[in-house]
């Protein structure tokens, strides 16, 4: 599962990474929690890229309350062509979420407690979560609301230990096929797989990552007591 992730990177970053204009609402994020908007990168009508916000937890038409979001803030890579919800979405909702790390949870070999460990790639980069998106209108308010869900995939060598899931990290030369929709559905599931263990980079993080209210710098740095036994 992917349930937390940071994208600390300026607006104007992004925007050069992705090609695409950046809302100037974009802040660096420390902690990205679900049912939070996060920013995602599609092609519009005319198949130009577009950057926007959707709210992390698929919410699908049929839906009969919010609440289901949270059962789908993640969708195994596996099963996507099985589960009616992804299915539809796979051929022509396909979207990138910016990023540049994400975390899982270890048990502290010195309490025994959980703390974080946050993923990155080696120096640091941005790079894009494979993600699907879908939208609906709002009964009560009769506002659109787009959302998103992040796809997983089996976890690379250097995450196993930590979790068995890991999300699914494009290739960079493999996003503008991910969006494109003359991209099948069977090609964009090749695209699925654990990003290459030796380009990535793990480290300890605060334990304050554990409540959203935190999103700050110091999230990255570990605690004094976790440090110890890093």
């Amino acid at each position: 599962m992917c349930g937390r992730f940071t994208s600390s990177q300026r607006r104007e970053q992004i925007g050069e990474r992705f090609e695409v204009a950046v809302p100037e609402t974009v802040e660096p994020r420390f902690n990205v929690a679900p049912a939070q908007r996060i920013l995602g990168v599609r092609l519009d009508e005319t198949g130009e890229r577009q950057a926007t916000w959707l709210r992390w937890g698929l919410l699908p038409h049929w839906a009969k309350d919010d609440r289901v979001a949270f059962k789908m803030l993640n969708a195994k890579a596996e099963t996507l062509t099985e589960k009616p919800a992804y299915r539809g979405l796979l051929a022509k909702k396909r979207v990138l979420i910016p990023a540049d790390g994400f975390y899982e949870w270890r048990v502290s070999p010195i309490d025994g407690k959980k703390e974080p460990i946050r993923f990155a790639l080696h120096d640091e980069a941005l790079f894009a979560f494979a993600g699907l998106w879908t939208s609906r209108v709002d009964e009560t308010s009769g506002e659109i609301i787009e959302s998103t869900t992040v796809i997983t995939c089996s976890p690379n060598e250097l995450v196993a230990p930590v979790h068995n899931r890991m999300p699914v990290i494009l290739d960079r030369e493999l996003e503008q096929a991910w969006l494109d929709p003359a991209c099948s559905r069977e090609e964009a599931l090749t695209f699925l797989r654990p990003y290459p263990a030796e380009l990535m980079v793990s480290s300890l993080a605060s334990r304050r990552v554990n409540s959203v209210r935190n999103d700050d710098p110091s999230l990255l740095e570990p605690d004094a007591d976790a440090e110890l036994a890093a």
